[in-house]
């Protein structure tokens, strides 16, 4: 039996939700069992990692607050407004809905009086002390609200988090613009979770006396007009207007706002002579070249040219953020880089948080073939590992801080969805990858794989192996392609495109069922739009292999 064949009779023979000894009472147990999410992998480990994360994500949810929320796990026994809440959340939402609209409600309904969210929850409460929030909480709602689809109850719970959204916003613009520049300040290094960040030396962790309204007036510099701090209310702002419209308001004055914050990015924090975007400080810029370029890219600020920049000179080059793990926390030919990946770090290791994010940036730019190319380094790192780690040693990508982390967890099931299995998109794209782990370094590399997701009530199994992917829907074999490339289909189960995700040129043809067959060549992140079997149109984004 071919091994194609073979990956797709494991498929078809596993039982995820057992193997991975999920409880049979819970939000996890009930979304898999609904969506039916399995994988296979011939060889290599990485089948047994992403049974270990599904069952490792099921202990990071649990009670919080009177509901099941997710957890950050690991060192963090608690929801952070950061990631847990948001980027985390996000990719949760689709293997356990429920769980991240219970998570998003939890932090609207804490919220103090005066409009402020809580950064993170515990079982101790709610707490105050900083503001710490990175990915934008209104785009994760936003998204799963279009996950969820236009109901009383969806629309319920947008106006819950619209109207603790807005307060919250508000109580940002009165506490965290006291230079007036309409930026958003950072009081403490916790403010945006850096911790050990030489961005943030001699600045104290938390804010002056516990209260997130107030910073020392004994440090010099304070406050920061922060860029990340800043994209993400720009960010915020932008989806405020969307989820306006939905609930029947006048959008206008949050794109208003959004533009205003977006100005004010870019006047105080960005420096066009090296590219970076640096806090700025009373005085002048604070010169750490950190991933707050990454943040605020993945805030959506930018257009594509200045992506691509970023890409030559930061993101893609070996000398600053690209290690052989992923993108560093501080730039590698920063004096101050620190590659110690055993504490809790952003002052030089590869965060999981960070690659996590990073989606977030490249694929709003076309820049999928990039972001396949960093994930296959780490995939052959993570299917040796024996843990889910926060930190990971820049040069081997070797497991370092903290063990059960959820966003580890969150991020392997996203890349193997997104590389090489079924990937549903909020905008009700659906996402067929045909990049399988089967060029990984260490002796991991798997001979063939498979994936399976149902969606809108059909049944789709991809399986590949390093030259051919085959698709099958509701249990026939449907389409098939070169290894390389990623079928888009719309809202409606058509395809409406392909997308060259290997870093080389890739020819072949798509074929299905009994149409003719479609002949293509694409570059890498070369995408081509398909209506009725033809080629309608073609984008070029361009691709930046890693610069030494």
């Amino acid at each position: 039996m071919p091994a194609i064949d073979d990956a797709l009779s494991r498929l078809r023979e596993s039982d995820p939700v057992a193997r991975a000894g999920i409880p049979n009472a819970g939000a996890l147990h009930d979304g898999l069992r609904r969506s039916e999410v399995a994988f296979a992998a011939l060889g290599g480990g990485l089948e047994e990692r992403w049974h270990a994360a599904l069952g490792e994500l099921a202990g990071c949810i649990g009670p919080l607050g009177g509901v099941d929320a997710l957890f950050e796990g690991g060192a963090y026994p608690g929801a952070w407004l950061e990631s847990t809440a948001t980027v985390s959340a996000e990719i949760l939402d689709r293997f356990a809905p429920s769980i991240t609209r219970a998570t998003h409600l939890l932090f609207a309904d804490l919220a103090r009086e005066d409009g402020l969210l809580p950064y993170k929850v515990t079982s101790d409460g709610a707490a105050f002390t900083q503001i710490q929030m990175v990915t934008p909480l209104a785009r994760s709602v936003w998204h799963h609200y279009l996950r969820s689809g236009p109901t009383a109850d969806a629309r319920e719970y947008l106006r819950r988090m619209y109207d603790a959204m807005a307060r919250n916003d508000a109580w940002l613009a009165q506490h965290r613009d006291t230079r007036g520049t309409g930026g958003v300040e950072a009081f403490c290094t916790f403010d945006t979770g850096h911790d050990l960040s030489p961005r943030f030396w001699h600045v104290p962790e938390r804010c002056f006396r516990g209260d997130a309204a107030r910073f020392d007036p004994d440090v010099p510099g304070l406050p920061y007009v922060a860029p990340d701090l800043t994209a993400n209310v720009a960010c915020q702002r932008e989806h405020l207007a969307l989820i306006a419209a939905e609930l029947g308001e006048d959008g206008t004055p949050w794109q208003a706002g959004a533009a205003a914050s977006s100005r004010a990015l870019f006047d105080q924090c960005w420096d066009e002579s090296d590219g970076m975007f640096y806090d700025r400080t009373t005085d002048g810029h604070v010169r750490v070249a950190s991933d707050v370029l990454l943040r605020v890219l993945a805030c959506g600020i930018g257009d594509d040219e200045l992506f691509g920049r970023a890409l030559e000179r930061h993101l893609m080059n070996t000398r600053r953020f690209l290690s052989q793990a992923g993108f560093t926390s501080i730039a590698m030919d920063d004096p101050r880089f620190d590659d110690d990946h055993t504490r809790n770090s952003w002052a030089g290791p590869v965060n999981l948080l960070s690659l996590v994010r990073a989606p977030q940036a490249f694929e709003a730019h076309g820049r999928h073939a990039e972001l396949s190319l960093v994930r296959r380094a780490l995939l052959g790192a993570v299917a040796g590992h024996d843990r889910f780690a926060q930190c990971l040693d820049p040069w081997t990508g070797d497991a370092g801080y903290t063990d059960g982390y959820s966003p580890a967890m969150l991020w392997l099931l996203d890349a193997l969805e997104a590389d090489c299995g079924v990937l549903p998109r909020a905008d009700g794209e659906v996402w067929l990858s045909g990049m399988p782990p089967t060029r990984l370094d260490h002796g991991r590399s798997a001979v063939a794989t498979a994936a399976a997701r149902t969606v809108a009530g059909t049944r789709y199994e991809l399986a590949a192996d390093d030259e051919r992917v085959e698709v099958h829907r509701n249990g026939r074999r449907w389409l098939r392609f070169p290894r390389g490339w990623r079928v888009v289909l719309d809202r409606t189960g058509r395809v409406s495109g392909v997308v060259g995700l290997s870093a080389a040129s890739v020819s072949g043809e798509l074929r299905r069922d009994a149409a003719p067959p479609l002949a293509l060549t694409l570059g890498p992140n070369d995408h081509a739009s398909v209506a009725d079997g033809h080629v309608t149109a073609r984008r070029h984004p361009g691709f930046t292999p890693p610069r030494f």
